[in-house]
């Protein structure tokens, strides 16, 4: 019994022992050949540029954007790089520009902005975002500054307006949009949060107007992105 009992205490004794020693980590490989593939999703406040005389917004115009990059390293220290992705955006904006439609012809009138309750257009963009990337990443840390600039081609496939007023208007899959879109943008920050601004290069509608004036205003996207490995 007091053989087996020295045992025992020799056994305690080792076992505590060795908790006192901190564990050795195992050995994990670097990765020198990673990739940035990285999903993302952006918010962002909507404006327009070249906008007709009377146009306003109210309320908040904004949008959002998600999808999927592929990243493609074009140095050895992978700080640089091509990326091409899909995705897709959702755009909105509140403003006076009413829509109507009669006997199949689409109809544009700025109205005073007291004169309805809301006012509301919507969009849905199928995305190809292709852009060149700067980063000071590591192999070791995936916190790091970035610098992404790039050029998406975006095609409308949902479109809807609706305005209520004295009467209620809503309109569906308007022919007088530009179904393509495109324009270039750029993204940076650091790790997580990062700046984006998109700048369309086409105008939202293709031949509309109001009954004086051309509709040639196109959209300007201001937020933050998120990427997410």
């Amino acid at each position: 019994m007091l053989k087996a009992f020295k045992i025992l205490f020799l056994l305690v004794s080792l076992n505590v022992f060795a908790q006192d020693i901190a564990p050795i980590s195992p050995f994990q490989k670097i990765d020198s050949l990673y990739r940035e593939d990285q999903f993302y999703f952006g918010v962002t406040y909507n404006q327009f540029n070249k906008i007709p005389v009377g146009f306003s917004q109210n309320g908040i115009s904004t949008g959002i954007d998600f999808g999927f990059l592929r990243d493609m390293p074009i140095n050895k220290k992978r700080t640089y790089a091509v990326a091409i992705g899909f995705g897709f955006s959702y755009n909105k904006w509140h403003n006076n520009l009413k829509t109507s439609k009669t006997l199949g012809v689409l109809n544009y009138e700025i109205v005073d902005k007291n004169s309805f309750n809301r006012n509301k257009n919507e969009q849905v963009f199928l995305d190809i975002p292709i852009e060149f990337r700067w980063r000071n990443s590591t192999p070791e840390s995936h916190k790091f500054w970035r610098i992404y600039a790039g050029f998406k081609l975006r095609y409308l496939i949902f479109d809807k307006s609706k305005y209520i007023g004295s009467e209620t208007i809503k309109i569906l899959n308007n022919s007088d949009y530009n179904k393509i879109q495109y324009g270039p943008y750029i993204a940076f920050g650091f790790n997580t949060w990062n700046l984006t601004a998109y700048y369309g290069l086409k105008p939202v509608y293709k031949s509309a107007k109001t009954a004086n004036q051309s509709l040639e205003m196109n959209s300007v996207n201001i937020g933050l992105m998120f990427y997410i490995l």
